[in-house]
């Protein structure tokens, strides 16, 4: 054979080889648009850590109760041919400009939405129409604590009722349901790559006036919590802290506890308190008293053993009107920090039940008040510190 056609037939030997060779070899089945979005991990995350998220900021305030005196009072408004957003949001109009940047908003909502039920006996009966949640959605409230002792008022189908109404609305909830296992369920909201879980408990001591029924039980409605034992509420607490641990970053117990008018926590409470720091909570609120108590710190952990009223429609006119919003941040890791914003809870008679910033002279008696409430703790909350504890300016009075 000539040399020349010896090298081209090996040649043409070779090519339809590799032909045959990825002719039979698999095939992808990617398509051009599945590689490009199948894009690798930031290098900045390993391997089952999560990704990393900004710290975020949560609101929180004391009482809240749309019925009673408040649909009186914006019910009579109405009456008279006022209407508008100053009517429809009277309650939070003035403090509504302090949850300017915050992820999360969180109050103690101390009364049921509904228009049925049957008032169970006891003081006082607390009630609002369902349409009044959107008081709270125009707020910017994103969650409440219904483990207090006004929710209940209407019984069962009030419950019922509240839930429906409050999940209708968005706003998440806890510290309530049809049963205990319900009422001891957290509310878990997730901002910026966090999960935030939320628990809610009733315990007043021994002393009180409610009736039992307020407390759920394992077959019937009502608010988690205790009506006298103090040491079943640790074992709730410690138990639902950890569960909820395990299904989010941050867990912040909401307590309703304590005495009305009084001016400090009990025993029971600090021990509470302390009960849910060692289990993992990240914070500590509280309510119930009316009043302002004094704020600590546990670790890194704050405690605001009671936040006072915020928007309370069951007193017209209450002595004692010194209240406060907390605005705290958080990251993965815990707590960071918090400004702390006094309050006076209404300007009776001529704007009841419609709390505003204090600023100058009246915001520090607020302040100092704190300080002295809190003064026998073992750490007081630093940002009560004179040179932190700086309130924000008034917001002009909408409609002045």
């Amino acid at each position: 054979m000539n040399p020349a056609r010896r090298n081209d037939f090996w040649s043409f030997a070779l090519v339809c080889t590799l032909g045959l060779a990825l002719a039979c070899a698999p095939r992808s089945t990617l398509r051009p648009d599945e590689v490009e979005t199948r894009a690798a991990p930031p290098l900045t995350v390993a391997p089952g850590e999560s990704p990393p998220s900004r710290p975020i900021t949560l609101v929180a305030g004391g009482d809240v109760t749309l019925g009673f005196h408040y649909e009186e009072w914006v019910d009579g408004l109405r009456a008279k041919g006022q209407s508008g957003p100053a009517v429809d949001g009277w309650g939070f109009w003035e403090v509504k400009p302090l949850f300017a940047g915050a992820d999360l908003v969180l109050i103690n909502l101390e009364c049921p939405f509904t228009s049925g039920g049957a008032p169970i006996p006891k003081n006082f009966n607390f009630r609002a129409r369902p349409s009044t949640v959107q008081v709270l959605v125009g707020a910017g409230v994103h969650v409440v604590s219904l483990a207090n002792n006004h929710l209940m008022d209407y019984g069962p189908d009030g419950v019922a009722d509240t839930v429906a109404t409050l999940d209708a609305a968005g706003i998440a909830h806890f510290g309530a349901g049809r049963t205990l296992a319900e009422a001891r369920r957290p509310a878990i909201v997730e901002i910026a790559g966090l999960k935030v879980a939320f628990l809610g408990y009733l315990i007043l001591g021994e002393k009180h006036p409610e009736p039992a029924v307020v407390w759920a039980t394992e077959t019937t409605a009502g608010v988690a919590g205790h009506p006298s034992d103090w040491t079943v509420v640790e074992r709730m607490v410690r138990e639902d802290v950890a569960a909820a641990k395990a299904k989010a970053d941050l867990v912040i117990p909401f307590f309703h506890w304590g005495r009305e008018g009084s001016k400090g926590p009990d025993a029971y409470q600090i021990a509470l308190a302390k009960a849910a720091v060692e289990s993992g909570a990240a914070a500590v609120l509280g309510s119930h008293p009316h009043v302002l108590h004094g704020m600590e710190r546990i670790g890194r952990v704050p405690v605001f053993y009671s936040l006072g009223n915020l928007v309370f429609g069951g007193n017209w006119n209450p002595r004692d009107k010194d209240s406060v919003l907390v605005k705290a941040r958080f990251d993965r890791s815990g707590y960071l920090g918090a400004e702390l914003f006094p309050l006076r809870t209404d300007r009776f008679p001529d704007r009841p039940i419609q709390p505003y910033p204090l600023t100058g002279a009246d915001a520090q008696a607020v302040l100092q008040r704190l300080r002295s409430a809190s003064a026998s703790f073992a750490t007081p909350l630093p940002e009560l510190a004179p040179s932190t504890a700086t309130p924000v300016a008034t917001p002009a009075v909408p409609g002045s």
